[in-house]
């Protein structure tokens, strides 16, 4: 069952559970969303940042609990659309796949590989066929206001480069981990696919704010990655990801429009008629400016 909720924020963070007690950031409050797809991870935090609402929601639910894999991606997506996300921040670790991204560095991503195999990765089916446009997955204008608070709060950060999404739970082998590098990637992680395709599904725009916790297992001079190592560069380097993202809320406010907004323009292929009752239900957040609800624009012709 679905749970219709009222916009409250149009600014949305997925990431720790820690993000919300950041500074600024005052009247917290639980949301809790029931979506077609089932439970997100948790609660979404609703809060404001420095006076502009946002909606948080901790990836891997408060305590971590929920493995990469098992991830409810399509109801976290549903969720924040449903309270009225546009914007929507990824902050996540990564291992480095470049020697100069050095452990502790940001790096504000542009490109996506996806190398998962078990994951429900679209809303397009069960009544309705859509294909969105993924040539560019991260928004250009989200993307400029992670840079620019990087380089307001001064942390290390990188320009580009290309995350490749592997399955896991494990890690890499260091096979992959070299093979990954062959790809021209510059970091690997678990989570933000198909995050990415599902937020450019919805309308969403999407970009990430990745921080490198180690050297995955390539690096000759380096100890291959454990949970130990990740927990305590991610602990050393939390207050810088909470001050950028708190400028980064603040700089939404001069962002222009996000084309990720019109992404489903000319995406959907079933003709309209014969989208089902039951699609359009479950859809009805993702849907309703490219499909809107029939029966309100009778009852609006009746008027």
């Amino acid at each position: 069952m679905a749970t219709a909720v009222t916009q409250q924020a149009t600014i949305g963070v997925i990431g720790g559970s820690g993000l919300y007690a950041m500074e600024g950031v005052t009247d917290v409050r639980e949301v809790i969303v029931e979506t077609p797809f089932g439970a997100p991870s948790d609660a979404v935090m609703l809060g404001d940042v420095d006076g502009v609402p946002v909606a948080f929601l901790p990836r891997h639910g408060r305590g971590h609990r929920v493995a990469p894999h098992e991830i409810n991606y399509r109801a976290n997506i549903w969720a924040l659309k449903s309270l009225g996300v546009k914007w929507l921040f990824s902050v996540s670790a990564v291992g480095s796949l470049r020697e100069e991204v050095i452990p502790g560095h940001f790096v504000v991503v542009d490109q996506f590989i996806d190398r998962t195999r078990n994951r429900a990765s679209t809303f397009m089916e069960d009544g309705i066929v859509g294909h969105v446009s993924m040539a560019d997955p991260v928004c250009a204008s989200l993307r400029n206001v992670l840079l620019g608070a990087c380089r307001e709060v001064g942390v290390t950060h990188h320009d580009g480069g290309a995350y490749v999404c592997i399955e896991g739970p494990a890690f890499s082998t260091r096979a992959e981990s070299h093979v990954f590098r062959g790809f021209g990637a510059n970091v690997v992680g678990m989570t933000n696919l198909p995050e990415a395709r599902l937020a450019r599904e919805a309308e969403i725009a999407y970009a990430t704010l990745a921080m490198a916790t180690d050297y995955d297992c390539w690096h000759p001079d380096h100890d291959h990655v454990t949970a130990d190592a990740v927990v305590a560069v991610i602990h050393a380097n939390v207050g810088n990801a909470q001050r950028v993202l708190r400028r980064a809320v603040a700089g939404v406010a001069t962002a222009v429009d996000s084309s990720a907004w019109k992404a489903l323009d000319h995406a959907i292929m079933t003709a309209p008629n014969m989208i089902t009752p039951e699609a359009r239900v479950r859809l009805a957040p993702i849907l309703a400016r490219v499909l809107p609800d029939p029966e309100a624009k009778t009852a609006e012709n009746h008027a």
